[in-house]
């Protein structure tokens, strides 16, 4: 497994991310229906192509199984296919961004137990809830910091 810093965000590439994105929310957002699904899937491809540092875990063979997207010192997107889960992948995501970027900082759907299980299990903590996600809609979102 590779993982690399996007330097160019070809729509190619995006595709395979919007695949694997798609694949882990099914897997993880169990509180989403599949219209909700579909309708933040329209807004993927301008987050991937928006955000500040975009890194992918890649297979030997080139395909992406899992990316992460940084702002500032800010998770702002972790996402790993469904098969990739369980094996260090986003542990090992987590420690390149806290090495190259100094993330110190996230936040995590609440009705992601998973998630949010995983982010404490490595070291991170609770600091805000809210009630609303960023985009006003009634997904509780958990802000978490490195303790």
């Amino acid at each position: 497994m590779k993982i690399l810093e996007v330097v160019e965000k070809t729509p190619s590439l995006l595709e395979q991310l919007i695949v694997v994105w798609e694949k882990s929310v099914k897997a993880t957002h169990l509180f989403l229906s599949e219209n909700g699904i579909e309708e933040i899937k329209k807004y993927i491809p301008q987050s991937l192509t928006g955000i500040a540092h975009l890194i992918i875990a890649e297979r030997e063979d080139g395909c992406p199984v899992a990316f992460m997207g940084i702002e500032e010192q800010k998770l702002e997107m972790l996402f790993i296919s469904p098969e990739e889960r369980g094996k260090g992948l986003g542990r090992k995501l987590i420690q390149y961004g806290m090495e190259n970027y100094s993330v110190n900082e996230l936040a995590v759907n609440e009705q992601n137990p998973l998630a949010k299980g995983f982010y404490e299990h490595i070291g991170f903590q609770v600091y805000k809830r809210t009630d609303h996600d960023e985009q006003g809609n009634p997904y509780p979102l958990l802000y978490m910091k490195w303790k």
